[in-house]
């Protein structure tokens, strides 16, 4: 075909190179599209069986067993005894797998199965919480790391693949209720104070006791001082009586203050009366 008499294509020759560039333009971006498929493709094959990717930038996977350590996304909270204050539980999870799974992988893995961790967790802790009043947090915890211990990993299974979860937990009181609890908090430091200042002394008139006696046995011979070491000795059984009431008062009741020390009374020498 010849040109318009102007000079310019004809109509018909200006269609026909516009259809040539356009399919000449399309077939290089589907080569171009098939291309990243195909190898977006052999990644995700290659991560799916656990195989290094195409590629000389791909990192070298760590020796032994991957381990993700994560944790719950919130606080899980459990009710308290009469359903009014709750305890509030940050959960911990170490998870890996016996299998030599990818970073990516595991992660998935660790996705899908957290939620059913999570559950399995709030389900011991409320059981663990519904008979303990809201200020035992502490009894909460050692309880939830009882449990733990005894059935300390958790087993999840999709297909083939076995992934394994220990959980860790810690127990945080309900922010309501700590200013109830401080004047409280506060008398016991104060009488666990009195307490050690009570054992401290007692412990000493003890010790002191222990060594009279030694010294005055090396002179046993004389009456004045084995009469003197005899004292000494009833002193010092004394001073463990005091010890053995003091624990013992303070293990039956812990929040009853000090009284006065339960100072053994002081014996007279048998010559006292007969100088």
């Amino acid at each position: 075909m010849t040109d318009a008499p102007d000079g310019r294509p004809r109509p018909a020759d200006q269609w026909r190179h516009r259809g040539i560039r356009g399919l000449t333009i399309a077939r290089d971006a589907s080569v171009r599209g098939w291309r990243w498929w195909a190898r977006t493709w052999d990644r995700l094959v290659a991560a799916l069986q656990d195989e290094a990717p195409v590629g000389s930038a791909a990192a070298p996977s760590p020796s032994g067993p991957l381990v993700e350590q994560r944790d719950a996304p919130r606080l899980i909270a459990v009710p308290a005894r009469g359903y009014v204050y709750s305890f509030y539980i940050r959960a911990t999870f170490a998870w890996s797998s016996p299998a030599s799974l990818r970073a990516e992988v595991l992660s998935w893995y660790v996705q899908y199965f957290q939620p059913n961790a999570i559950q399995r967790l709030t389900r011991i802790a409320a059981d663990a919480a519904r008979d303990l009043p809201p200020h035992r947090a502490g009894d909460l915890e050692l309880a939830l790391q009882q449990a733990l211990a005894e059935d300390p990993e958790w087993h999840y299974q999709r297909g083939d693949i076995v992934i394994t979860c220990r959980p860790d937990a810690a127990v945080r009181l309900d922010e309501r209720i700590m200013p109830a609890l401080q004047p409280h908090v506060d008398r016991l430091v104060e009488l666990e104070y009195q307490f050690d200042e009570q054992l401290r002394k007692a412990r000493y008139a003890e010790e002191l006791s222990r060594q009279w006696a030694t010294l005055l046995d090396a002179h046993a011979e004389d009456q004045d001082i084995a009469d003197a070491r005899d004292h000494m000795l009833t002193a010092q059984k004394e001073a463990a009586r005091w010890i053995t009431e003091l624990l013992r008062r303070h293990a039956e009741h812990p929040t009853d203050p000090v009284t006065a020390p339960l100072i053994p009374p002081q014996q007279t020498h048998p010559n006292a009366a007969n100088p």
